[in-house]
C-alpha cells in the first residue's frame, strides 16, 4: 500500500490544542485531508459520514468513547478492516502497544511526539520497514570504537555537550572511543534508538529505561546524568486574584512523558493541594495530565488559558518565566533533594565487549559534571550551541547560567546511582499512580564503572530526602 499525501484522514482527538499540534505535524509531512473528532463517539459518524477514509489516528484517553474502544468497533466491522490504524497516547508502557496491537492497531504512537517521527510510523506502516540496526559498532581506522548517544535539548543532558565540546578543543583525547551525539527531538525518538539499538547509549529519563527494562531490552544504567534540574511554573494568563489550586481547577496541566520523574512529582504536588490529577479516562479529575513536547511547552502555555502550569526540565522553564508568560512556583530538588532523573543507559553488547571505552566514557562525563559545577558562565556558553543549534529555543547565556547556578537546581557533581533512589521511583509509581513495573534494579544497575570513576564528594555523598511538600505548598497557595 502506497503513502499517498492527498489520502483522507481520520484525525480523533479530545483536546482541541493537541489536535492543532497534530494536524500541524500532518501538514508538514504533506497531508491537507483532513477529517476531524473529538472522541470515538463522533469518530464513528465521521467514518459513516465519510466513505474514503484511508487512515484513521487517534487518541487513547477521551470522553464518551476512548480509542481502544474505537478500535476495536472499527476492526469488527467488514467494511473498515482495511484502514490502518495507528494509536496516539500519552500511555507509555511497553505492556499498552502491546494491547493496542493485539486489538488490531497497524502502529502505536506515543505522546508527545514530533512530525518526524509520525513521517516514519506512516513510513512503515505503507511501504517497507527499514532494517533495524543490530550490530555492536565497530573498531575505526584508529582502533577505537564509534560510540554512538542520543541526547534531547534540556540542561540535563549538558555533561554530554561539555564532553563533545572538550574532545573538540583537545582537552579531552579519548583513548577507547570516538563521540558521536545524536540530538533528538522528544522522547519518543530516544527510546525508541535506544530499544532497537541504534544508539549504543542514550540520555534518558530513567522510569522509560526501567519500562524498557522490563520488557526484555538488554540495557544498562551504568551512571546519573545529573540530580535535580527540573522546574514548576505557573501559566500566568488569568487567575491572578486567586490561589493557585483555584486556578487550576478544570484546567490541564502539562508534563513531558507518563514514564517521568515530572509526572510523579506533580502528582504529589496536586494530591497536597487536595486536586485529584490525571490522564483523561480517570473518573472524577480536577485537573487533567496532558502530556507535551518539552520545546513546545512554553508556546502552548502562552496562548491557552486552558493549562495551568507545567513541570519540566530546564532550561524551558526559566526561559518560559524570563520572556514574561509564566512564574516559579519550585524547582524539583525543593521537594526531592538530590533526586535522580535522567541517567545513562548503555546496550549490553557496548557494556560487556568494550568495557575500557565504557570505563573512559563514564569518567570522562563525571569530570565534565564536575567542570559544569565549578565553572557555570563558561558551561552555559557551551550549552548554547549543544541544546539550541537552531536558535529554535532563543537561549541566552544570562538564561542558561542562572539555571547552572540556582541553589536547589541541577547537580553535577556526583553522578553516582542509587538503588535506593530509583526504587523510591518505581514504588511510587507502581503503589500510587498504577504505572510501570517493577524491576530487579541490581540487574539494571551495572556500578562497576561508577564505583571506579566517582569520587565520594568531600564530607560524603548526599542521599535524596523529600522535604514537606506542605513547605512548598504554602508559598504559592
Amino acid at each position: 500500500m502506497a503513502l499517498k499525501l492527498g489520502m483522507k484522514i481520520l484525525l480523533v482527538e479530545d483536546f482541541n490544542v493537541t489536535r492543532k499540534l497534530e494536524i500541524k505535524a500532518l501538514n508538514k509531512i504533506g497531508f491537507s485531508n483532513i477529517v476531524e473528532a473529538e472522541n470515538g463517539k463522533t469518530a464513528i459518524a465521521k467514518l459513516k459520514a465519510e466513505k474514503d477514509i484511508e487512515l484513521i489516528i487517534s487518541d487513547w484517553n477521551m470522553p464518551e468513547m476512548n480509542g481502544f474502544d474505537f478500535l476495536k468497533l472499527v476492526r469488527s466491522e467488514k467494511e473498515y478492516q482495511h484502514i490502518p490504524f495507528i494509536m496516539v497516547t500519552a500511555q507509555a508502557e511497553k505492556k499498552d502497544a502491546s494491547k493496542v496491537i493485539e486489538a488490531g492497531a497497524s502502529h502505536f504512537i506515543t505522546k508527545p511526539f514530533t512530525y518526524e517521527e509520525l513521517k516514519r510510523i506512516l513510513e512503515k506502516v505503507f511501504s517497507v520497514q527499514k532494517k533495524d540496526r543490530g550490530d555492536i559498532p565497530q573498531r575505526t581506522a584508529s582502533g577505537k570504537i564509534r560510540m554512538k548517544v542520543g541526547h534531547i535539548q534540556i540542561t540535563d543532558h549538558l555533561v554530554l555537550g561539555v564532553l563533545e565540546h572538550m574532545i573538540g578543543r583537545g582537552t579531552y583525547s579519548p583513548k577507547h572511543f570516538e563521540l558521536e551525539t545524536v540530538c533528538m527531538s522528544g522522547w519518543n525518538p530516544v527510546q525508541k534508538s535506544l530499544e532497537k539499538a541504534e544508539v549504543d547509549a542514550a540520555f534518558i529519563m530513567a522510569p522509560i529505561a526501567m519500562d524498557l527494562f522490563s520488557y526484555g531490552v538488554p540495557i544498562k544504567l551504568v551512571l546519573l546524568a545529573h540530580k535535580n534540574g527540573s522546574i514548576c511554573v505557573r501559566n500566568k494568563r488569568g487567575g491572578s486574584n486567586v490561589t493557585f489550586p483555584e486556578y487550576c481547577k478544570n484546567k490541564m496541566f502539562y508534563i513531558p512523558h507518563v514514564l517521568s520523574v515530572h509526572h510523579m512529582l506533580s502528582d504529589m504536588l496536586f494530591r497536597e493541594i487536595g486536586l485529584n490529577a490525571g490522564l483523561v479516562g480517570t473518573e472524577g479529575l480536577d485537573v487533567i495530565f496532558e502530556v507535551i513536547p518539552p520545546v513546545m511547552m512554553p508556546e502552548f502555555l502562552g496562548e491557552s488559558e486552558d493549562a495551568c502550569g507545567f513541570l519540566v526540565a530546564q532550561p524551558i522553564g526559566t526561559k518560559t518565566i524570563f520572556d514574561g508568560n509564566a512564574e516559579l512556583l519550585f524547582l524539583s530538588g525543593e521537594m526531592w533533594e538530590h533526586h535522580p532523573c535522567c541517567i545513562v543507559a548503555m546496550q549490553d553488547k557496548i557494556v560487556e565487549s568494550y568495557p575500557d571505552a565504557v570505563h573512559e566514557f563514564t569518567d570522562l562525563l563525571v569530570k565534565c559534571g564536575q567542570f559544569i559545577e565549578n565553572n557555570p558562565e563558561e558551561a552555559a556558553e557551551i550549552a548554547i550551541e549543544f541544546l539550541d543549534p537552531e536558535e529554535e529555543l532563543q537561549l541566552t547565556v544570562p538564561v542558561l547560567k542562572s539555571v547552572l547556578s540556582e541553589h536547589h537546581g541541577i547537580r553535577t557533581h556526583d553522578l553516582y546511582p542509587s538503588l535506593e533512589d530509583l526504587d523510591k521511583i518505581q514504588r511510587y509509581m507502581v503503589q500510587k499512580m498504577g504505572i510501570g513495573t517493577m524491576i530487579d534494579l541490581e540487574k539494571f544497575v551495572d556500578p562497576r564503572f561508577a564505583d571506579a570513576v566517582c569520587p565520594e564528594p568531600e564530607g560524603g555523598r548526599k542521599p535524596s530526602f523529600f522535604h514537606d511538600p506542605k513547605l512548598i505548598v504554602d508559598k504559592f497557595s
